[in-house]
């Protein structure tokens, strides 16, 4: 396999993304002379600063941003954020939502590294940090994953190993984009999770089909069903729309294991295993193929913010 840090397509880099967003890390763990030594830790108006125009976030929980903002009004902004030199002001690589929340606790100032980053690694560290540090929702990861596929000529392999998540995960995200955009902007909105998108992903007519998904609040397992039904030619009521699914029985077999196994591995980006037995008891197994996929596991289970 080939190395982040090789130069890849057009627009790549001279070092890998990982170094990069090892940089943007330890930038932030540094203060006082240690910081001073890699790139001085220093207040700037917030009226200085602007968001990087393309980065992937676009919806940001105001509820979440709300809660950041009461932290920051008592503790202060204790993350710098990552900026650089835009014009005579400042631009920002890392931290859009510390910026946010900074405006909305009224502060003036707020700590920030400056580094001299081009064009091509600024937009690849908002993409991937987004990625890996926030929750995104799945169209917008997707649409994040695509923009390094086509602009700077990463594989999915790359992109897997960089933001510790699974190579099967990024292929099943990316596989979203396939969808109407009517049925991107349900996923985006939230009213469609990722495992029903990824069920209607080849179904002849998934508009209708995520409506009725919406209308009878299917579960992933019987959108599943319905959607493999439109594509193989669905029996249907006497107005021509499909029958809706039954729901599975409680208990029901391997293929609602299966399909739950399919929902972790989706929220997670990483390969799970599921042992049921018929007493109720069971195994749950998630698969990691590097520590730090085991520490983003780790910091999930201990509600930690990655």
């Amino acid at each position: 396999m080939s190395d982040f840090s090789s130069r890849r397509g057009k627009g790549g880099l001279g070092r890998g993304l990982n170094a990069l967003l090892g940089d943007v890390a330890q930038d932030e763990r540094d203060t006082g002379e240690k910081g001073a030594a890699r790139g001085a830790v220093r207040m700037i108006p917030v009226s200085s600063i602007a968001p990087h125009p393309e980065q992937p976030r676009r919806h940001f929980d105001e509820a979440a941003l709300d809660e950041l903002a009461a932290s920051i009004a008592q503790r202060g902004v204790i993350q710098p954020i990552i900026v650089r030199p835009h014009g005579h002001d400042f631009q920002i690589v890392a931290g859009e939502r510390r910026w946010r929340a900074a405006q909305r606790a009224r502060l003036h100032e707020v700590p920030v590294v400056v580094r001299d980053y081009s064009d091509s690694e600024t937009l690849q560290i908002a993409l991937l940090e987004n990625i890996q540090r926030q929750d995104l929702n799945a169209i917008e990861e997707a649409r994040a994953y695509q923009r390094l596929l086509d602009e700077f000529g990463h594989t999915q392999e790359e992109l897997a190993r960089a933001v510790h998540k699974s190579r099967s995960h990024v292929a099943n995200l990316l596989r979203l984009l396939d969808l109407p955009p009517e049925v991107q902007a349900q996923v985006v909105e939230g009213k469609l999770a990722m495992g029903h998108a990824r069920a209607l992903v080849g179904a002849a007519d998934p508009v209708a089909l995520a409506d009725q998904v919406l209308s009878q609040g299917l579960s992933v397992r019987q959108t599943e069903k319905l959607a493999s039904h439109d594509k193989h030619g669905a029996p249907t009521t006497r107005g021509g729309s499909p029958r809706p699914a039954q729901a599975a029985p409680a208990g029901a077999g391997s293929a609602d294991i299966e399909a739950l196994e399919r929902q972790l591995a989706d929220l997670l980006g990483l390969r799970v295993s599921i042992v049921f037995n018929d007493d109720g008891r069971g195994s749950l197994t998630l698969d990691y193929s590097s520590l730090e996929q085991l520490d983003m596991v780790c910091q999930r289970l201990s509600g930690e913010r990655i």
